[in-house]
């Protein structure tokens, strides 16, 4: 099935969430959460990604994770992943214990489409250190897929991580998921990038922004997506695919906010004093934005370098 109509047939069965101009939310994407090992590309943001969640949680946001939160391609075992990022899931677990949080499944994290398999990983969880199973996330829902509705005005964001179409990391997951576990994993740990995945080809990133903007042009409503791991943050006339980036960037951490109607692209970086001390900061990149603004629009041309060049990612 080709990008279009596999967009149709996840928008048409999308959770549809409700929301107007005094909620809160922020979208996360490609986490990629690992076991804290050589190969774990999250491990060297996990600070940073940690506190974030604890601002997101202070100022009443809800937590939306756009897809590939946790890297079971390369590991797996979910135990050892929540394990080895106790903190993380802990502070994750306050916003789905205040019905907080959304989360969704990419190719990463794809045995999650299976109710079994998030019944069987996220519900409990083994804690080594007091020796017995605790709650994580009873009864949690991975969705593919949320179409966040505006109470007042019906304007919709649809939200999917974005690999849906993909051929080798959709309809062929299985291949792509074989050669990481058992041949990429490796050479990830000595240097190796995984040459197949968009975020590390030009051209397939391109291909697949392509594909998502013309959905967006199409059906004219906001969509959000990862997978890529490169932002985008369209001025109205633009059209209105966005892209949260990724947790897993050598520079820090980005994400989207929608506050009280209006959006914006936040970067999460380490910065230092003159004094040496070194302490995190959240930065606007781009935005606000009102949301009203890219309501009822057309996609126009759009400069596919611009999340690497103007915002320097």
């Amino acid at each position: 099935m080709n990008t279009k109509g596999k967009l149709e047939k996840v928008y048409k069965y999308a959770l549809n969430v409700e929301f107007d101009n005094s909620s809160k939310i922020v979208f996360f994407s490609d986490v990629h959460r690992g076991d804290d090992g050589s190969s774990d590309e999250f491990a060297r943001n996990k600070h940073i990604y940690n506190y974030a969640l604890n601002y997101y949680f202070k100022e009443d946001y809800t937590y939306v994770e756009i897809g590939d939160g946790d890297e079971l391609w390369e590991q797996k075992n979910f135990e050892h992943i929540r394990n080895a990022h106790a903190v993380t899931f802990n502070r994750l677990k306050r916003f789905y214990d205040t019905g907080r949080m959304y989360m969704l499944f990419g190719n990463h994290n794809d045995r999650y489409r299976r109710p079994e398999a998030v019944k069987k990983d996220m519900y409990y969880v083994y804690d080594e250190y007091i020796g017995d199973h605790i709650d994580l996330f009873p009864g949690i829902k991975v969705h593919e897929a949320l179409v966040f509705k505006h109470k007042d005005t019906n304007q919709e964001i649809f939200v999917v991580h974005g690999h849906q179409g993909d051929l080798l990391n959709d309809q062929l997951s299985s291949i792509a998921h074989f050669g990481v576990k058992f041949f990429w994993r490796f050479l990830h740990i000595v240097g190796f990038r995984y040459a197949a995945s968009p975020a590390k080809s030009r051209r397939k990133r391109h291909k697949i922004e392509k594909n998502y903007s013309k959905w967006n042009k199409d059906n004219g409503k906001i969509i959000i997506c990862g997978h890529t791991h490169r932002v985008r943050f369209p001025s109205p006339e633009e059209g209105a695919y966005f892209n949260s980036g990724c947790c897993m960037h050598p520079r820090g951490i980005t994400c989207i906010e929608l506050d009280e109607g209006q959006i914006s692209l936040i970067a999460w970086r380490v910065h230092t004093m003159e004094d040496g001390t070194m302490y995190i900061r959240r930065t606007v990149l781009v935005g606000p934005e009102p949301i009203e603004n890219y309501k009822n629009h057309t996609t126009v041309q759009q400069n596919l370098e611009k999340g690497e060049s103007e915002y320097g990612l």
